[in-house]
């Protein structure tokens, strides 16, 4: 049981840097951002090739986190002066095209037999546990993309996108580039989201694309919700809620043994969608009453 919520712990770890970084592209500047997942998969397949070719883990993710943030600037640029709405579509086209690429590029990604034996970093550094060791790297991880978030979102930087995210054409008439704002958060989301795929990849130590498919962005989108949208405290206890509903319906089989297996996967997600749906109604009604509003942002300078 111990070794069982260590792992959960760990999952909840890598799935706040996720929400961190899709809250800093929707939450503080208002970039509706369908394919979070791209930056996800980019992080997570270049940071266990490096590895795996033999370079340190630190460079390799710093580098898998420079695939994510270049790949975002060049969405960016493409797309964002056509609009919220059009933005929206081609970020999940572009998380699609993602994947696509990976499972076809076989050479490179062995396409659907996925990449195995990705090694996990210090593996019995110190005479510690593995999975105790690897905890801690996410928990610094985090804290440490906590602490960047909350300093960033108190920054001239952050309010002049909530300014831009607020009112565009009155940041615009103060003389701020928007555009390029835009991309500044864009590559930060990225980055974040880079960072929690290298994660993934050395924990599970195998990847395969299709374990970056949408629904891992709509799961973020949902935590970001339950939390609130521009609360970085609030990805974290978002976050938290949302793996507990997934992992507890793992449990269903113990209170309702008498359905068999099939019929129990549908209830699951049946019982998963609900829960989702519930959550998003209700608790982010108790949050706004126990937590104060944020004021509209002002630009300084």
């Amino acid at each position: 049981m111990t070794e069982y919520l260590i792992a959960l712990a760990t999952i909840v770890g890598i799935q706040v840097l996720l929400t961190l970084g899709l809250n800093f592209h929707y939450g503080i500047t208002g970039l509706v951002n369908f394919g979070h997942v791209a930056f996800y998969a980019l992080g997570a397949y270049a940071s266990a090739l490096l590895t795996l070719a033999g370079v340190p883990f630190l460079v390799a993710m710093g580098a898998g986190v420079g695939v994510a943030v270049l790949a975002s600037l060049l969405l960016g640029t493409a797309t964002l002066r056509l609009g919220e709405d059009y933005f929206a579509i081609l970020t999940l086209g572009f998380s699609e095209f993602v994947r696509l690429l990976l499972l076809n590029a076989r050479e490179l990604t062995r396409g659907a037999l996925g990449i195995p034996g990705i090694p996990r970093p210090w593996r019995g550094l110190g005479g510690v546990p593995d999975h105790i060791m690897y905890l801690g790297l996410v928990l610094i991880a985090v804290g440490v993309a906590f602490a960047l978030c909350e300093v960033l979102a108190r920054s001239p930087l952050g309010r002049t996108l909530r300014a831009i995210r607020d009112d565009e054409q009155a940041a615009m008439a103060l003389g701020k580039d928007v555009l390029r704002f835009r991309l500044t958060s864009l590559g930060w989301g990225a980055g974040l989201a880079a960072v929690a795929g290298s994660l993934w990849a050395h924990y599970v130590t195998y990847v395969v694309p299709d374990q970056f498919t949408p629904e891992i962005t709509f799961y973020t989108w949902m935590a970001m919700i339950i939390g609130g949208p521009g609360s970085t405290r609030g990805a974290l206890w978002g976050t938290a809620i949302l793996v507990a509903v997934l992992e507890g319906t793992r449990f269903a089989k113990d209170v309702m043994p008498m359905i068999d297996e099939p019929r129990l996967a549908a209830l699951r997600q049946v019982a998963i969608g609900l829960g989702l749906i519930l959550m998003t109604v209700y608790v982010r009604k108790l949050g706004g009453r126990s937590r104060p509003r944020v004021a509209p942002a002002t630009v300084s300078g």
